[in-house]
């Protein structure tokens, strides 16, 4: 068994260097491989250099940080509602963050706000990560009051659903260009975060994996149950505030910068446990991390090669997951 992880492992691993290289060398502009390659070692043309170290190095890291990100907190929701089908957005954060996004790219210009286009990158990530802040701020302390996980479950459908009411009554008062601008964020891209913006991401994608990891004992101890865990000695209140803490941190810093990419979290988790077939979570959370990356790298790559938004690969690279996952489980 141990020889067969080691051996998915490494393949993952390749599997994951290999995409990560063909990323950056698939793009609007011919480019071959062997100045790719250059490039990346500081030689090569400095037009060259510029595309591939300034624009594709940078997505092709976000679509990395994105594809560990949405992985893991499926994987830590899964297990927190021992549902199955469970994502990162099943608590409202993608919610929060849309509200937020939907506030500053609609309610401002109701208001007669004009926003300059150099801005408008800055705000809107700013926007999503205040409204997936807030919507944390809310999950944590209903957390600490609510002791049914389902009940938890229900109220984060119901905010979502709340939210989401207001969002298209705002839509329904917007300009053309203001509700263009929103449709195209919740689309999701990879191709927007810039150098600088990918310096505030990585370290907050860093701590929230950091904080997975704190959870691999308390998630193989809720696998058999709350009571089962509490019986064991494990603080419940305490694993869920980190497990919540960890998956808003993971999925509400993508959702800013990179919009509401979905299918990622509930599929990924699935693929990692048919393939190395085990429940647990020292070898699940890396497994997850691994496919994840994988997963995001071939969505980018379909992506920019069909000149479509990542959302609606993922998409389509998902679905058919989740059919598997709702058919196996009847």
């Amino acid at each position: 068994m141990r020889n067969h992880s080691t051996i998915l492992f490494t393949l993952l691993a390749v599997l994951c260097a290999v995409l990560f290289v063909v990323d950056i060398a698939v793009g609007s502009v011919a480019i071959p491989l062997r100045e790719v390659v250059s490039a990346l070692f500081g030689s090569g043309s400095e037009e060259v250099r510029s595309i591939v170290l300034d624009i594709r190095l940078v997505r092709a890291v976000v679509a990395v940080l994105a594809g560990a990100a949405l992985a893991v907190s499926g994987l830590e929701m899964q297990v927190l509602f021992r549902n199955p089908l469970a994502g990162p957005y099943v608590l409202g954060v993608s919610a929060g963050a849309s509200f937020g996004v939907a506030l500053f790219l609609l309610g401002a210009p109701i208001l007669g706000i004009v926003i300059s286009p150099t801005l408008q990158s800055i705000g809107t990530a700013g926007a999503a990560w205040i409204g997936a802040a807030v919507v944390l701020m809310m999950v944590v302390a209903l957390s600490r009051r609510i002791k049914d996980i389902m009940v938890m479950l229900i109220l984060g459908m119901m905010l979502s659903s709340g939210v989401g009411a207001v969002v298209e009554i705002m839509q329904y008062f917007s300009n053309e260009a203001s509700l263009k601008s929103y449709v195209v964020w919740t689309m999701g891209s990879l191709g927007d975060v810039t150098a600088t913006q990918l310096a505030v991401l990585t370290p907050i994608v860093v701590v929230g994996l950091m904080m997975a990891v704190a959870t691999i004992k308390p998630m193989n101890m809720l696998l058999a149950g709350e009571r089962y865990a509490a019986s064991m000695g494990l603080n419940i209140s305490r694993s869920r505030t980190l497990i919540l803490t960890s998956t808003t941190l993971l999925a509400g810093t993508i959702t800013a910068f990179c919009g509401p990419v979905g299918f990622v979290g509930i599929a990924v988790p699935h693929i990692a446990r048919m393939l190395f077939r085990s429940a647990d979570h020292r070898t699940l959370l890396p497994a997850t991390i691994l496919s994840g990356v994988a997963m995001m790298l071939v969505g980018d790559i379909l992506a920019k090669y069909f000149v479509l938004p990542i959302n609606t690969i993922t998409a389509l690279m998902g679905i058919p997951i989740v059919v598997y996952i709702v058919t196996r489980k009847r």
